[in-house]
């Protein structure tokens, strides 16, 4: 089970009501953010989720209304009694960019690692960045660069591990710096069969470890192994997040199969396209679009533009392209479960 929480559905700046557009998720006791801007970490506050269980921040790219907001969620982190490190993941940049924050939270009681993520080539270059990794939070497989240069930079890169039995992929958004989207994903190992293991005589205290995926030494001295007694890997939960970027064909690859799509629509109207087109942006029926055609559960709207008052009025332009689209509100929340069960329960 995942617990899915919109922290804020703003663009470009904080306003009264509406705060900037981030998402922290929750699996398994840790928890994981994306994107941080100013004021953050008022609407976590509310969220009631508490700060000491973040593990990991992912950041899309490096604009203020993502960023800006981490030195005063770090120093909340610190005042929770956080004492175990906590990764810091993103495009190239984010070395320079963090190292200049930390200049006013200095002392914090908890070590920053800091992961770049390579890009494919032909993406945007962010000026005077730093080119390598500054730490190893992510297990990021060094080949992943050359798998996407060979789909033209189209494809997602491989799973990169990242806790328990969550990974992510990420691919480059259409943005005017160096930007990217994700997919996180929990995997479901297949059903365990008791039948098996009282054929092979597996004592049952070796049951729960093969369960958990470990292989087991028995006292006559065989080697049983998981796969002897589990089933073939069940479906298990893909959640995806993108804010500034033009729809493209990595971002439909990358959110294929979603149960849940989080996706910018900073403009309502259809006629706000060529707006969207010069700025990098998406309209809603664009976000619905890629929703569509990669197969997702359900669709949420974010980071609108601070002039779009009302994003419920221009609900209907998405819906008709992909009609379960809802307009994310701050702090909406949900539960996605394994698809044996519901795909999601209702948020509340």
């Amino acid at each position: 089970m995942l617990d899915v929480c919109l922290l804020g559905t703003g663009g470009m700046m904080p306003l009264p009501g509406r705060w900037l557009t981030s998402l922290l998720l929750r699996y398994n006791g840790k928890m994981l953010m994306v994107d941080c801007g100013e004021g953050t970490q008022i609407p976590l506050k509310l969220a009631g989720w508490g700060f000491k269980p973040i593990d990991a921040i992912f950041f899309t790219h490096y604009h203020a209304d993502h960023i800006a907001g981490l030195p005063g969620l770090l120093l909340t982190i610190g005042n929770s009694g956080k004492d175990t490190p906590l990764d810091l993941i993103g495009p190239p940049g984010l070395t320079r960019v963090v190292q200049s924050l930390l200049v006013i939270c200095p002392a914090l009681p908890f070590d920053i690692r800091a992961t770049e993520l390579p890009l494919p080539r032909g993406a945007p270059s962010l000026r005077g960045a730093s080119g390598g990794a500054a730490g190893t939070g992510a297990n990021v497989d060094g080949e992943a660069e050359a798998d996407g240069e060979r789909d033209g930079g189209l494809a997602p890169l491989r799973d990169v591990a990242l806790f328990d039995s969550m990974s992510f992929q990420y691919a480059p958004a259409d943005h005017n710096i160096p930007c990217l989207a994700y997919s996180f994903h929990i995997r479901r190992q297949g059903a365990f069969y008791p039948a098996r293991a009282k054929e092979l005589n597996i004592p049952l205290k070796s049951w729960s470890l093969l369960q958990a995926g470990k292989t087991v030494e028995l006292d006559d001295g065989r080697s049983v192994t998981p796969d002897m007694v589990l089933g073939p890997e069940r479906r298990g939960i893909k959640l995806s997040y993108c804010t500034d970027s033009r729809p493209a064909p990595a971002l439909r690859r990358l959110f294929k199969d979603s149960a849940l799509l989080i996706c910018e629509g900073m403009y309502g109207d259809d006629g706000e396209r060529e707006n969207a087109i010069g700025k990098k942006h998406m309209i809603f029926s664009e976000a619905a679009g890629l929703a569509r055609d990669a197969g997702v559960g359900e669709l949420w709207l974010t980071h609108y533009s601070p002039a779009l008052q009302n994003p419920g009025e221009h609900i209907g332009a998405a819906r008709r392209v992909f009609p379960n689209t809802r307009a994310g509100s701050d702090l909406l929340t949900t539960k996605l479960i394994f698809p044996e069960g519901e795909g999601a329960d209702t948020a509340r």
